[in-house]
């Protein structure tokens, strides 16, 4: 259904079951966040939380901890959705079947923004240290909003058709902001605000950002949509909730959204950066100290039954990756006609989204060939690592669709063994080095500095994957507890202290014909225990510690017309490093205490 508000969507939820109440006092500092934790890793309700320590405003988080819950809340929109994608990518099928296109219209009514005089958005005024001070972790540097919905506009095309909405982080307290003056904005620079403040300070002009929170669900996952460049997030927004998104026009500033439940109006202070962070973000590391803009508040709205909604991020999966589930139920269909040739594109969850990406493409040139080699993969590579958030990529595993026609690409391990048994190291890798890679990710050189690589595999099988240690197994001094991931894949305990080391030449002298074990695959981390246990802990560890160009490596390796590659087993350097930033860990103390909610005749009672 269309919700006119958050308190309605809550209302919905709660009749339909998909919600639990917390009447206990909850405090906004680390335990809320740790309950919402517990409650998502057990599948649970979305939470309300309507007593809340010091502050009058009610919270509400793990709305979308479900797929089932997500497309209850959209249940009325997501088929017409899924249609205008579709029509988006290929025009001309509304004209070759009208009226199969009928039911599309109230969908496409809804995408046209509206603006009114005035909204429940203006009935009150408040301060930044009035709202909640929800804090996730306990390194965080202060108190953020995390569901927020940053809204700015084109200053060469003024106006809510060429408007951005996005969901960047916000730092309400602490560092060196002036209480209730200022407040952090974190985004990176080629993100549509970014796009939009470039062009603003060319002019001169002040750049003004209005933050919503809350309103209609639509908002949110509007404002983390990858849509194309110019085209609204308020179209999208208002398609999803059938409803027109309402916005207040102001004479002395940008439009407020009428139906959203917080509205902070600011103006980015020109030429003065802060330190923003530290952050526990979505890779399961802190996002440290770094210096970002200032926006100088200058109203504070909310409407009278306000409820203020935050999501936790952290080591994945949490209430985020089913954002990115719902955005693929959506969007997946088109990807083919978005990019010629490629079939299905996933980003892997447990690699913390970005690091790891997998891609199933068309291979046409001679692909039946015993001898082929990918030559459209790579085009077709090329072209993903081109479109918006998936350049941020690091490693790209690109199949061809003929080789195995019923490959799931959602299947990781089921992808990685198709191509363990396909790859030849010494052709199939191919480097991007010195270039950008996300803002959160601290494997690189520097922040926003790293490399990807490119894997694309091709043809028959070529090798049987080993299931089994060999007892002959030889490792190099220092490195000990081999362990098998998954067929194919071997982690290594690695010397401790994750300084940079020439892996090549430690298991060169101990290779055999097939490399190290016959293993094409061989990671190297602190600890080869925690990495094996779980398909989960093996991506998470593996991808988020290692940069393409500095720590892979490989048995046999040799570098040939620029291009690097190896005859025997792939090296990948998985060791937390001197640089790499700290992962996140859990108060001791707070989970004690969400233990005692979960405990019986507590509110959480079997829930966590």
């Amino acid at each position: 259904m269309g919700y006119q508000s958050l308190k309605q969507c809550v209302d919905d939820l709660a009749a339909a079951g998909h919600l639990v109440r917390i009447e206990e006092e909850i405090d906004a500092e680390l335990e809320a966040a740790e309950i919402h934790r517990r409650v998502f890793q057990a599948g649970g309700p979305a939470i309300y939380y309507p007593r809340v320590r010091g502050c009058k405003f009610p919270m509400v988080s793990n709305l979308f901890g479900k797929l089932d819950r997500a497309e209850f809340i959209f249940r009325d929109a997501l088929e017409g959705v899924q249609h205008l994608v579709n029509l988006k990518t290929d025009p001309s099928e509304i004209v070759k079947r009208p009226f199969r296109n009928l039911g599309v219209l109230p969908t496409a009514i809804g995408m046209l923004p509206k603006s009114v005089r005035t909204g429940p958005i203006t009935a009150n005024k408040t301060a930044i240290d009035q709202l909640p001070q929800q804090k996730s972790w306990p390194n965080d540097g202060g108190a953020f909003i995390t569901l927020p919905q940053v809204y700015t506009e084109d200053v060469e095309r003024p106006g809510l058709g060429s408007s951005n909405l996005g969901m960047y982080r916000i730092q309400l307290s602490g560092g060196q902001y002036q209480p209730n003056r200022e407040i952090g904005l974190h985004y990176q620079i080629h993100r549509g605000i970014g796009v939009h403040q470039a062009k603003t300070n060319r002019t001169g002009g002040p750049f003004r950002v209005n933050i919503f929170v809350g309103g209609p669900p639509a908002m949110n996952l509007a404002a983390v949509m990858p849509l194309p460049e110019g085209f609204s997030e308020l179209r999208f927004a208002g398609a999803l909730n059938r409803r027109r998104v309402r916005m207040i026009r102001r004479s002395d500033g940008l439009p407020i959204c009428a139906d959203a439940d917080f509205c902070i109006v600011g103006t980015v202070i020109q030429n003065k950066l802060l330190p923003e962070g530290p952050f526990g973000d979505h890779l399961g590391y802190y996002s440290l100290e770094h210096d970002f803009p200032v926006l100088q508040v200058e109203h504070i709205y909310h409407r009278d039954d306000a409820i203020w909604p935050f999501t936790v991020v952290g080591r994945p999966p949490q209430e985020d990756s089913v954002f990115g589930q719902l955005i693929h139920k959506i969007t997946g269909p088109a990807i083919p006609a978005v990019i010629p040739g490629v079939k299905a594109v996933h980003a892997v969850d447990a690699s913390g989204v970005h690091p790891l990406l997998l891609a199933v493409g068309s291979e046409r040139y001679m692909s039946f060939s015993e001898t082929a080699r990918p030559a459209e993969l790579l085009t077709q590579a090329n072209a993903i690592l081109g479109q918006g958030q998936l350049s941020l990529a690091k490693y790209l595993l690109i199949a061809n669709e003929h080789d195995e026609p019923q490959l799931d690409i959602r299947d990781v391990q089921a992808f990685f063994m198709h191509l363990l048994r396909r790859v030849d190291w010494s052709r199939d890798l191919h480097f991007q080095t010195c270039t950008t890679i996300d803002t959160l990710d601290y494997s690189g050189s520097g922040l926003n500095e790293g490399s990807k690589v490119v894997m694309a595999a091709i043809g028959p099988a070529r090798r049987e994957l080993p299931t089994e240690i060999p007892g002959d197994l030889k490792l190099p001094a220092g490195f000990s507890d081999p362990r098998i991931a998954f067929p194919g894949a071997l982690v290594v305990r690695g010397p401790t202290g994750g300084e940079a080391a020439d892996l090549n030449g430690r298991f060169d002298a101990d290779r055999g014909p097939d490399g190290i074990g016959g293993f094409p695959l061989v990671v190297v981390v602190n600890d080869s225990e925690f990495a094996a246990a779980s398909l989960s802990n093996f991506l998470w560890v593996t991808f988020t510690r290692s940069n393409p160009a500095t720590d892979i490596y490989g048995t046999g390796s040799f570098v040939q017309d620029k291009h690097w590659g190896c005859r025997g087993s792939l090296v990948i350097d998985a060791r937390t490093k001197p640089h790499h930033a700290p992962p996140l860990v859990e108060n001791l103390e707070i989970t004690r205490r969400v233990d005692r909610l979960g405990a019986a005749g507590g509110p959480l009672y079997g829930i966590i």
